[in-house]
């Protein structure tokens, strides 16, 4: 069984509690969910602000695939992988954890 924090998560964007000024009425990660016109964003802040929840609400309401890699423990491989399945499909969403600036 998953922890709890995972089967809490959020599953669409209107699950998303907080962060209204990214995923309220009208605001931009909204705008681009409901469209389904996803560009490129960086989610920066500490742990536990929302960002995975986000990206993976972000997935969710698009009906998109979400798969995750770790900075730090992922290598060139398994990049390839999924950067061939996003080709393939066209509808993958990448959350790349860990990256340090």
């Amino acid at each position: 069984m998953k922890p709890l924090a995972y089967r809490m998560r959020p599953r669409t964007i209107d699950e998303v509690a907080g962060q209204e000024h990214l995923t309220g009425e009208g605001r931009i990660i909204r705008r681009m969910t409901e469209a389904k016109k996803l560009s490129s964003m960086i989610l920066y802040g500490p742990p536990g602000t929302g960002k995975t929840s986000i990206a993976s609400a972000i997935a969710g309401t698009t009906q998109y695939a979400f798969r995750m890699l770790n900075a730090v423990t992922s290598n060139k491989k398994d990049m390839e992988i999924i950067a061939a399945e996003a080709k393939m499909s066209g509808t993958v969403i990448l959350l790349l954890d860990e990256v340090l600036v």
